[in-house]
């Protein structure tokens, strides 16, 4: 695992329940400002462990290919999803 990794894991091990954030938060959190595809490859990778279902793109929107899980989880997390995007808890985006 690279350092740049091992930051990403830290960012994401550390979000607590309820907690959502976007790929390029924990980018920018760990340092690495412009490395959001950069965090989703790590978590395809080594998310597992992590909890991976509290981050999503910027606009708010799931992965894709885990839609349902992440939506339960984040549920269960007191997280409002509604059409398979996180509602009022995403932190503003910069403009």
């Amino acid at each position: 695992m690279t350092e740049m990794q091992r930051r990403f894991q830290t960012v994401v091990a550390n979000l607590v329940s309820g907690e959502v954030v976007s790929y390029g938060e924990v980018a920018s959190r760990a340092g690495h400002h412009r490395a959001a595809r950069a965090v989703g490859a790590f978590l395809a990778q080594y998310g597992q462990d992590l909890p991976w279902w509290r981050v999503v793109r910027g606009d708010g929107r799931l992965a894709a290919h885990k839609r349902t899980e992440q939506a339960r989880r984040l549920r269960s997390e007191g997280v409002e999803v509604r059409n398979g995007r996180v509602i009022d808890s995403m932190p503003p985006r910069p403009r």
